[in-house]
């Protein structure tokens, strides 16, 4: 079983791609983002996924690439154009050729050299053609740009024309970025609708069209490019804190978003007193057969935002209700309140209570 995910940077409009093999829970992701880079960690472990490696379709202008971080933090390695070198990339794990293959437990990504839009392009194709995932090579109705990174407005025509309008119509097409909330296309849709390469269009055509964009460099280029060079790492000054944790409590974020601590985690910290507990469940079940945390005071979920002057500010703050769900809204609504160091605990009382015990952390029901 192929498990499959898409996401998205609203910020530079990209897509990341997340492909595992269910069986042996071995992952790929394919253009991640810098500042993305704790939501795909999140979710890979949310999944109970390995990432092995992160791919590259090209030394992206937009964003910063997130496979640096990533290697750092869960050991995958990272896969770019061998192509690429020629214009100085270097760190990357595995230089990438046209016909090599990336494989994920029983599953693979055919490397198909689409050069074009930059001189080192690549797509990936899925094992059975299933999904091509085409960087800026091929958008939804357009194509990358070709007036800087030794684009070449010919190449790309070709290489559309010869590496991805081959592939069978009912292939899927995922690529690098789209502006206008589309989310796939199909090779056959392509072929017929793309005004730019698609239809009767020529090669003569197409390099009338893209000579004549006139299009502003992105904003972010002359920051994204040198860093893509290094496959996202950092310069000296900033790699210390790329990853920056809260420094109050052992926490991880989850997929959504979320500051969790776990259990053991809380129970460690609550004899400091460095910590206020708030339980956000009914009175009754504050009093009820679950117990409660020693010292967590009482505030309602309804109540919460009322009752705000009954925190302490310069203290973090952790969420507690029966399983998780309620002080999750909880959590969301301090952050909007301003409060910056808050966490939610992972399971609440249910978790709490398998995970700890009864014992001087927790208040049992009179």
């Amino acid at each position: 079983m192929l498990v499959f995910r898409q996401l998205f940077d609203a910020r530079s409009s990209t897509y990341t791609y997340l492909l595992a093999d269910r069986a042996s829970g071995q992952a790929v992701l394919i253009d991640p983002v810098f500042e993305q880079a704790r939501r795909d960690a999140a979710l890979v472990d949310e999944l109970g996924l390995t990432l092995l490696w992160t791919l590259e379709t090209h030394v992206h202008a937009d964003h910063v690439t997130g496979a640096w971080l990533l290697r750092s933090h869960l050991g995958s390695r990272i896969g770019l154009a061998a192509a690429a070198q020629r214009a100085g990339a270097q760190g990357a794990d595995r230089w990438l050729a046209h016909g090599d293959r990336v494989e994920f437990g029983s599953r693979w990504l055919a490397v198909r050299a689409t050069p074009g839009h930059t001189d080192g392009c690549l797509s990936f194709v899925l094992d059975d053609e299933s999904r091509a995932f085409t960087g800026d090579c091929l958008l939804i109705r357009g194509c990358g740009r070709t007036d800087f990174q030794q684009g070449d407005a010919g190449a790309l025509f070709a290489s559309v024309h010869q590496q991805l309008f081959t592939l069978p119509g009912t292939c899927s097409v995922y690529p690098a970025h789209d502006y206008n909330g589309c989310t796939s296309s199909s090779v056959q849709e392509e072929r017929q609708h793309n005004p730019r390469l698609g239809g009767e269009v020529s090669v003569d055509d197409f390099q009338g069209h893209m000579a004549n964009l006139h299009l502003p460099h992105p904003k972010q280029i002359d920051i994204a490019v040198p860093a893509n060079l290094r496959c996202g790492e950092p310069d000296a000054e900033h790699a210390a804190t790329a990853w920056d944790e809260p420094g109050w409590a052992r926490l991880h974020r989850s997929f959504g978003g979320l500051w969790q601590i776990e259990p053991q985690a809380l129970a460690d910290v609550l004899p400091e007193g460095a910590v206020q507990v708030i339980d956000v469940r009914e009175p009754e079940e504050f009093d009820g057969p679950l117990g409660r945390i020693a010292g967590a005071l009482s505030i309602p979920l309804a109540a919460l935002p009322s009752r705000l002057e009954q925190l302490d500010r310069q203290r973090p703050v952790v969420a507690v209700c029966r399983s998780g769900s309620r002080s999750a809204r909880a959590v969301s609504l301090l952050q909007q309140a301003g409060f910056d160091r808050v966490a939610n605990l992972a399971g609440g009382m249910l978790r709490w209570r398998v995970d700890t015990g009864p014992g001087p952390g927790t208040t049992e029901p009179d």
